[in-house]
């Protein structure tokens, strides 16, 4: 997919190069320090599908930019990165995909564009393929890591917490019908009978209301004094990646390419922060299943002596979970292989201390055993090369 930036500071255009160099999917194919030179490239330049742009620019602001394009019914998604986080809610209203606050990190980042390039997948394949039936929706879904519904129309904007939750309770089980009791038990638990289910009515008015200006209202569906959500054609990023994880039962040199591209699909646990109780099993079940293909991933980089993708993937493990001991275990035969002692040494000991803080409790004699081992590796290969 390709991109433009539009920011009055070229600073700014040199580090989202260089942030944005490292997702393969993209391409910068400008960048432009007024609006009215980006306006003018874009009506030349059909092709380019998402563009990152600052809201306080000297002339044409970022905002009235994104409307001039809304009004114009280009194509084009917009992200603002911006300084300043007062204009959000006007942001929203633009239909703009994201709203990222300076300094943007990697991780949020590639979030954005994965959001982005699921859209674009959407639209593309609308444009490409031979027409769909007249009642099949084109949409994408992004529940890893956030709840975003849109299509070329734009992104559903949530009236309610509850109107959220309902929507990823419906999502989860899509294609099944949900009786009303069980929804009051599950998202309404704890409230009295009659107030529950007045809350469940109206939440269930909220909810299409919601998904009314995408065209998407018909989606929910009442059925048998329950409701359930029909989605034809919809892009679900978890489901995707499920997908994709499941086809990639090896992971040798012909598909390390194929299978880095799946791993970008894994923005974040499922639902976010939502932390659904609801969900727990299903959250936890998408977060082993990320964890096993990274390491098998991570495993299949190191064979190849991609060492310093595989340590970037293992490291993100290692933040989410520091006490998973195979998680060190690969890490460690890294630090060995680059012939990096002092780093080895340094993640053995911290760990041994986090697992004494933490639990009181010593690391395994494999563990063990494999320090060792390594440590004398790396203290022969020393030896060697001052022969040489």
């Amino acid at each position: 997919m390709r991109v433009i930036l539009v920011d009055d500071d070229p600073t700014m255009h040199l580090i989202l190069r260089k942030m944005l160099q490292k997702l393969p999917e993209v391409h910068v194919a400008g960048a432009f320090t007024d609006a009215k030179s980006a306006v003018s490239f874009l009506q030349e330049h059909a092709d380019i599908g998402l563009a990152f742009v600052d809201i306080s620019m000297k002339g044409e602001n970022g905002l009235e930019f994104a409307a001039r394009l809304r009004s114009s019914g280009s194509p084009v998604q917009l992200v603002f990165v911006t300084s300043h986080k007062d204009f959000a809610l006007e942001a929203y209203e633009l239909s703009v995909i994201d709203y990222l606050v300076k300094p943007v990190s990697q991780e949020r980042l590639q979030r954005t564009v994965h959001r982005a390039l699921t859209n674009w997948r959407a639209f593309q394949w609308t444009t490409n393929q031979v027409p769909p039936p007249q009642d099949a929706e084109r949409f994408s879904i992004t529940a890893l890591g956030d709840i975003v519904v849109s299509n070329e129309a734009g992104r559903v904007k949530w009236i309610s917490r509850k109107c959220t939750e309902l929507f990823a309770y419906l999502l989860l089980y899509r294609g099944r019908r949900i009786p009303r009791s069980k929804l009051v038990t599950d998202i309404f638990g704890g409230m009295e009978q009659a107030g529950a289910e007045n809350y469940l009515n109206t939440t269930v008015y909220q909810l299409r209301k919601s998904l009314e200006p995408l065209g998407m209202r018909e989606v929910i569906r009442s059925e048998n004094d329950g409701y359930a959500i029909e989605l034809k054609g919809a892009i679900i990023d978890y489901v995707e990646f499920e997908a994709k994880a499941n086809e990639l039962h090896t992971i040798d040199s012909d598909h390390v390419e194929i299978a880095l591209g799946v791993e970008r699909l894994y923005t974040g646990d499922l639902f976010g922060d939502k932390a659904y109780v609801w969900a727990i099993h299903e959250t936890e079940r998408y977060s082993q299943m990320y964890v096993s293909f990274v390491k098998r991933l991570a495993a299949a980089l190191i064979s190849l002596r991609d060492t310093s993708s595989a340590s970037k993937l293992l490291l993100k493990l290692n933040q989410h979970n520091p006490l998973d001991e195979s998680v060190i275990r690969q890490l460690m035969m890294i630090r060995e292989m680059t012939g990096d002692k002092k780093g080895l040494t340094a993640l053995y000991t911290d760990y041994v201390r986090l697992l004494n803080r933490e639990l009181n409790i010593r690391p395994s004699e494999e563990l063990t055993g494999l320090y060792d081992s390594l440590v004398q590796a790396c203290m022969d290969k020393k030896i060697k090369t001052a022969k040489l």
